[in-house]
């Protein structure tokens, strides 16, 4: 390797500028790939000195993907196109940006890395919020942009950010531009609630916790599995629909979308399945009515924990079926009064006890003994 081309290595370890590796969907030459059951939107390859992670439909442009080499701190860096930049593992000090990740990393017992998280109000774990209050994890948002400077002081190994919705919202872009480290994640793109619990093994690579992580999945998977032999043999699917509007706008889960999975999963018939998609659907709610005025429940109706608020809200929501029948549930249960909710933390990453409260509200016949963990009735 020549002098100039090891000075470029160098300096990429040095600012590990590590969102800026756009590539053509079709990867370089593998190694081994382990093996995933469900996520569909990222690949861990092993070779013998690295791994080489990618992250597929990360961007709006489905034929991007996203690649990074995970090198162990102390080893040579290995030869590698130079638009993979290079990530020295185990990474010591992350930033979140989501409230997700704090869920994977307390599953991997890897809290004490956090060192910055942007939504400090919405975060639910005790031990995240009381390092919050000390200041040992500093809010590293303003608005709804990223405090770069504050970024640059942190210093962190590594950024975790989620892959833009749409090109307005790109914050990865913004670190990048900054010289930050950062990482992209599409575990929120996935198709089915496992999918995206499977990302702990993306999150765990990170911190040389694979075996952990494995464990972690191999656990909610199986049982996931076990619960949906309790609604084999259905007579009867109860139709639902969830959310509710949003500055006018009602957006509607697609039907490949995970929401729609967790759904047929328990034992319902989501009134929007049959269109494809894992994103939203723009609709008023007058389209809404059109088609779910006679569904059987309503579910996630937005932050609303009670129907006077909600009808507060419209009272033309007291003409749905499902509320004069009081099939309205939500997954408030142990919502903060800062609107933080543990299932945005805890229940990515344990999406069979999601799936149970779930059966519970379509198949209540099936689950006699369970206590909704996320989810209550609206009185």
């Amino acid at each position: 390797m020549s002098i100039l081309k090891y000075c470029k290595y160098l300096t990429l370890i040095a600012l590990a500028l590590t969102a800026r590796a756009v590539v053509p969907a079709t990867p370089p030459e593998y190694g081994e790939k382990q093996p995933l059951r469900y996520a569909k939107n990222f690949e861990i390859a092993d070779f013998h000195t690295h791994r080489i992670v990618t992250v597929l439909n990360g961007s709006t442009d489905s034929s991007l993907s996203y690649q990074y080499a995970l090198v162990p701190r102390g080893v040579p860096a290995p030869e590698l196109p130079e638009d993979i930049p290079i990530i020295r593992t185990p990474v010591k000090r992350v930033v979140v940006l989501e409230t997700v990740y704090i869920g994977f990393l307390d599953a991997l017992n890897q809290l004490d890395t956090i060192i910055g998280a942007s939504t400090t109000d919405y975060v639910i774990n005790p031990t995240v919020r009381k390092h919050i209050e000390e200041g040992t994890i500093q809010k590293v948002q303003t608005g709804q942009a990223p405090n770069i400077e504050r970024l640059l002081l942190l210093q962190p190994d590594l950024i975790f950010a989620s892959a833009p919705s749409e090109p307005t919202l790109n914050i990865p872009a913004q670190l990048t531009r900054a010289g930050l480290p950062s990482v992209i994640t599409a575990e929120y793109k996935e198709h089915h609630p496992l999918a995206r619990a499977e990302w702990i093994k993306f999150i765990a690579a990170f911190f040389d916790a694979t075996e952990e992580a494995d464990k972690t999945f191999e656990t909610v998977a199986n049982r996931y599995e076990a619960l949906l032999e309790k609604i084999d043999m259905l007579e009867k699917r109860p139709t639902a629909f969830c959310g509710a509007p949003y500055s006018g706008v009602w957006h509607m889960a697609k039907g490949d979308s995970y929401i729609a999975q967790f759904i047929h999963d328990a034992g319902g018939d989501y009134l929007w399945s049959d269109v494809p998609g894992t994103d939203v659907i723009p609709l008023d709610t007058e389209r809404v009515f059109l088609k779910a005025a006679n569904a059987d429940i309503w579910l996630n109706p937005s932050l609303y924990r009670n129907r006077q608020t909600l009808f507060a809200a419209d009272p033309r929501f007291k003409k749905f079926h499902a509320t004069q029948t009081g099939n309205l549930y939500n997954n408030t249960k142990q919502q903060t009064t800062e609107t933080g909710n543990p299932i945005w933390e805890t229940g990515i990453v344990r999406p069979d006890d999601v799936l149970a409260d779930l059966i519970k509200i379509f198949q209540p016949d099936r689950m006699p003994d369970c206590e909704f963990i996320y989810y209550e009735q609206l009185k």
